[in-house]
């Protein structure tokens, strides 16, 4: 029994189903998205197939080479590098690049990765060469730009195109190291001596212009004092010339009369009298009355002056 089902599954038709069956599954290759299969043909490149279904002709086409069209990065590995003005630095960086052509990349180089990453650490050092020290920290972005384009040029005839190369670290000797830790000390300190002097100054100039503008109101202020006090005191003389001037002008309207008169001889003759005793109190020099200093006198020459504004008023 067992005999008769091992003839009946290993007969003739069955064989030949399992091998059409085999061809076809060597015929078909699914190939992934980004991704291209480099097929021979008897050890001979034939074609190139990418992402999706697609046929070749078993036992003759083979897939040689599958090759990623995604963007890769590779690590640079650290190196030493020479400035233009002959300082040593170590350098190193990340590379990112994708395979353009897959023939070029299968049969114009023996290891593309391998390859790249190598043209990039021969053509860092030589674009750092080009430089001095300083501008390999203040163009940074201009270097991996020129790195880019230098290895673009060479890796042409890869099928290999460098997107973009960023350096990562760039380590000078210690001692070039110590040095521009003082220099740049020495620049911080300058800065900072800098603006304070810059502050001390405006500080100066500030509380100057402050005591120039206080003696400018201090002026202005005492001057307008001035102005108002004598504006008072011209006012003030005004008010007395003219109070001065109404009692002159009662007591003439007063003197032209008889009561006037007798009155105006009476306050005269007081006046003398008590001119007299007080210098009398005052003086130790006792001083003998004569006709130009007696009450009377004095009255009369008083009078005389009334009577002669008296002949003056009519005629006004």
């Amino acid at each position: 029994m067992e005999q008769l089902v091992f003839d009946y599954v290993f007969t003739v038709p069955v064989a030949l189903l399992i091998f059409v069956l085999f061809l076809i599954r060597s015929a078909i290759k699914f190939v992934p998205q980004n991704r291209a299969f480099v097929i021979e043909r008897f050890g001979k490149f034939n074609k190139t197939i990418e992402a999706g279904l697609n046929f070749i002709v078993p036992f003759i086409d083979r897939v040689a080479h599958d090759r990623s069209l995604k963007e890769q990065a590779v690590d640079v590995p650290s190196q030493g590098a020479i400035t233009k003005d002959n300082i040593s630095l170590t350098v190193d960086g990340v590379l990112y690049f994708r395979v353009l052509d897959p023939y070029k990349a299968s049969y114009g180089v023996e290891d593309y990765t391998f390859a790249v990453t190598q043209l990039a650490q021969t053509t860092m050092r030589s674009e750092i060469g080009k430089i001095e020290l300083d501008k390999t920290f203040e163009e940074r972005d201009q270097l991996n730009v020129n790195i880019v384009n230098s290895i673009n040029q060479a890796a042409e005839p890869w099928g290999v195109q460098v997107l973009r190369y960023e350096i990562k670290d760039i380590v000078p000797p210690q001692s070039v190291m110590s040095a521009m830790e003082a220099q740049m000390r020495a620049e911080r300190e300058k800065r900072a001596r800098i603006l304070e002097s810059e502050g001390q100054r405006q500080a100066e100039i500030n509380q100057a212009e402050g005591e120039k503008q206080a003696r400018v109101l201090a002026a202005e202020a005492e001057k307008e004092q001035q102005i108002l006090t004598a504006e008072g005191e011209a006012t003030a003389i005004l008010r007395v010339a003219e109070a001065q001037a109404e009692a002159l002008a009662m007591v003439g309207a007063v003197a032209i009369t008889g009561e006037g008169l007798a009155a105006v001889q009476l306050d005269l003759a007081t006046k003398a009298i008590a001119a007299k005793e007080a210098i009398a109190k005052e003086s130790s020099v006792v001083l003998l009355p004569d006709s130009a200093t007696e009450a009377a006198s004095i009255v009369a020459q008083a009078m005389a002056v009334v009577d002669t504004f008296k002949s003056v008023t009519p005629a006004a």
